[in-house]
């Protein structure tokens, strides 16, 4: 096995796959793909301008909501050149380096996209918990900061990716990977090499941003329902809690269809192949996975 920054793998292409079980309905699956990646786009913009244009929405909250906005356009065009061409143009073979960017770009996105929601659930805590000291700990140039540390944090994480499945050696020319797009886990299962590092790796990136961030967002939410249930007026506790509400609905729409995917792949083996493909596909692509709501 060569050293860390060298490649001796003989791969050359990898074939992605699209939905050969559903032959006959390519028109209009293609058709559903392209409509969730526009209603994607669309949304995402639309918010973008919003709180662009509305000088009422220029406050942390909004800015973090920016950032997820930009984050899940980012996951939408790292999934779309290669759907497109597997799905539509029926052109699935991709090159083994551009395959490899995709998938940085992909768990790029996914682990900024833990960061930001987190950060979202701190702001939250302050704003129902602490909210006299608001304006003087979430600054502008904090939100900035904190916005800046979120992205590097996901770059340094994902960064090695790449460069560990690289210098492993993949003994076909060609291989055929299980979706229309390249993810790790798909990857992390092709090479003859040893993958020991690779696997340890991967789960300390899972345990440090999934676990560590999913933990955060729990406990701040379990600090928010203590300083709510303190107070007396049924009214004010509603109203207190109505301000999470955009928040919680991020949460689960990033959640609830990643741990779906999870289960199906895990446990439902005797499911249609082409129901666990869609499903990560719209796991990967979620329309625009927040709402507003203002205080």
């Amino acid at each position: 096995m060569g050293g860390f920054g060298t490649n001796i793998s003989s791969t050359t292409s990898f074939t992605l796959t699209g939905f050969p079980e559903m032959k006959g309905l390519e028109h209009w699956l293609a058709a559903l793909l392209l409509l969730l990646y526009a209603i994607s786009f669309l949304g995402n913009i639309l918010i973008l301008f919003i709180i662009k244009e509305e000088q009422s929405l220029h406050q942390p909250m909004y800015y973090f909501l920016s950032l997820l906005s930009v984050n899940d356009l980012g996951v939408s065009f790292s999934t779309l050149p290669t759907v497109l061409a597997a799905v539509c143009f029926h052109a699935p073979e991709t090159t083994f380096d551009a395959c490899l960017a995709q998938m940085f770009f992909i768990h790029f996105s996914s682990w900024t996209e833990f960061g930001i929601l987190l950060v979202m659930s701190f702001d939250h805590y302050v704003t129902i918990c602490n909210p006299l000291c608001y304006a003087t700990v979430l600054t502008d140039v904090r939100v900035a900061h904190i916005g800046t540390s979120i992205v590097i944090r996901s770059f340094c994480m994902v960064f090695p990716l790449p460069f560990l499945l690289k210098r492993l050696p993949f003994c076909k020319a060609s291989v055929v990977l299980a979706h229309s797009y390249c993810l790790r886990a798909d990857l992390i299962r092709l090479p003859c090499g040893d993958t020991t590092i690779n696997s340890m790796y991967g789960l300390f990136i899972v345990i440090s941003a999934f676990g560590v961030d999913s933990l955060l967002i729990l406990l701040s939410y379990v600090l928010i329902l203590h300083s709510v249930l303190a107070i007396a007026s049924r009214g004010e506790r509603l109203k207190t809690l109505n301000t999470c509400v955009s928040h919680i609905y991020a949460v689960l729409i990033f959640y609830v269809p990643m741990v779906s995917v999870s289960m199906v792949h895990r446990f439902g083996r005797h499911a249609p192949e082409y129901v666990q493909k869609f499903m990560s596909l719209c796991t990967s692509n979620a329309l625009p996975n927040y709402l507003f709501h203002q205080d």
